[in-house]
């Protein structure tokens, strides 16, 4: 496991008052609620960053859904 390094942040007081009272219930220190919610966002960001690359990949590769196919779902969900 990667030795852990520290930085700071400003937030505002309302999001650290925030992040206390989860601290609190939880009973972990600030920084293990911050360190979770660190993982988390990244993770989502990731995620996303690589499904839109993947997107523009196939639209560079002329892999577009044909006008029948958009249709059908539109009609799969009543809009």
């Amino acid at each position: 496991m990667p030795s852990p390094s520290s930085f700071t942040v400003r937030v505002p007081s309302d999001l650290k008052t925030k992040l206390e009272q989860v601290a609190k219930s939880v009973e972990r220190p600030r920084s293990w609620v911050v360190q979770r919610a660190l993982e988390q966002y990244v993770e989502t960001e990731a995620w996303q960053i690589e499904d839109i690359k993947a997107a523009l990949r196939e639209a560079d590769a002329g892999e577009f859904a044909t006008q029948e196919e958009v249709d059908a779902v539109f009609a799969k969900w009543g809009a």
